[in-house]
């Protein structure tokens, strides 16, 4: 017997025990209360997935290679993680994966995708080189995370040989083995991949006119994202709740952007007649997670929890701080990034500029 078929039995006489018990107790849990874990968080986020077709996506790799899931539905099961390099529980579930993948025979593709939030081919790179990871890895642009309501990281998805989504989970557990043993046991279907192909994402850039997107704040009060009177300005800012605290080790130039956006906006904020909307991602963070935030950092401006990451998506912002500027106009009349906020005029001489 060879190394990969030993690891796999190993895996497969485990996750038999406690197969059945594990999976229904799973499919019973409700939607994620406040300050939930990331496991109620993920069991959330696959509520609406569990049982349906998974979605078709054609993924490239960072070493060029495309991978099309829709070809792989109806001949293999699917193992995809979602992950980042700032993420310590990806990096403490990284050998569980690695051994997964190295005991996966033909009838189990498993497929890493950075989710590409505050993360970097570079930073990927790296990491792959330092853990000495060998299976693919995709850096995602956002279609997949958005296919498969990506919430935490890490989280997994794993779908059967029949093209359906099985389990969304966080934790590398008992309950994620027994639903990879159950994708990989059971019949593959002539009709699986019958999933809709992910709807293209569209972007808007400098010069767009806005749609009528009004996001609901924290208070319950809908806010346009331009001037309904079209007399104003608009600072709409993209942030994360946990990036000052949780990135202070492991992004530590990182947590600081994020700690000056929110000290310049504060400082411009009562000043400059323009209005604002601080808006967060939902990776990682509910409303409850927002409100902590605003009352601990003395937040004044309004804050809208982007939970599904459509907002993050529309205006292509893969990392924080990001702000755009919108005219009066209702038009996207400005883009600043990262070390923008650094500057104590920088911000300030943007805001001025725009009518």
């Amino acid at each position: 017997m060879n190394r990969s078929t030993l690891i796999r039995s190993t895996l497969i006489r485990g996750a038999l025990i406690r197969a059945a018990s594990l999976l229904a107790s799973a499919c019973a849990l409700q939607p994620f209360p406040a300050q939930a874990g990331g496991q109620e968080m993920a069991f959330a986020a696959g509520q609406e997935l569990i049982g349906k077709p998974a979605p078709r996506l054609v993924l490239r790799t960072i070493d060029g290679a495309s991978i099309d899931l829709g070809k792989l539905y109806g001949r293999q099961a699917v193992y995809l993680k979602f992950w980042a390099t700032w993420c310590v529980p990806c990096r403490e579930q990284m050998p569980h994966f690695e051994r997964t993948y190295e005991a996966a025979g033909p009838d189990l593709a498993v497929i890493a995708i950075d989710t590409g939030f505050n993360d970097s081919l570079d930073e990927v790179l790296k990491y792959r080189q330092r853990l000495g990871i060998k299976m693919p890895i995709v850096l995602d642009d956002g279609a997949a995370g958005a296919a498969f309501n990506l919430r935490v990281t890490p989280q997994h998805v794993v779908i059967g040989r029949d093209g359906r989504v099985q389990y969304v989970g966080h934790l590398a557990d008992a309950q994620l083995d027994a639903a990879l043993l159950k994708a990989r046991t059971e019949p593959a279907s002539q009709s699986a991949g019958a999933g809709g192909a992910a709807p293209p994402l569209v972007h808007y850039h400098a010069g767009d006119a806005l749609p009528n997107w009004s996001p609901k704040t924290i208070d319950g009060a809908a806010m346009p994202l331009a001037d309904p009177d079209a007399k104003r300005a608009t600072l709409l800012v993209f942030l994360s709740p946990w990036c000052e605290s949780y990135l202070a080790t492991t992004r530590p130039v990182l947590s600081k952007n994020c700690a000056l956006m929110r000290e310049r906006v504060d400082a411009l904020a009562a000043a400059m007649p323009v209005r604002w909307l601080g808006i967060a991602s939902g990776l990682w963070a509910t409303e409850a997670d927002l409100a902590d935030y605003r009352k601990q950092r003395n937040v004044t401006i309004p804050l809208a929890l982007d939970e599904s990451g459509k907002l993050f998506r529309a205006f292509d912002v893969m990392q924080v701080p990001t702000a755009l500027l919108i005219g009066a106009d209702g038009r996207v009349a400005r883009r600043i990034e990262l070390n923008d906020f650094a500057s104590a005029d920088a911000l300030r001489d943007a805001l001025g500029a725009v009518r």
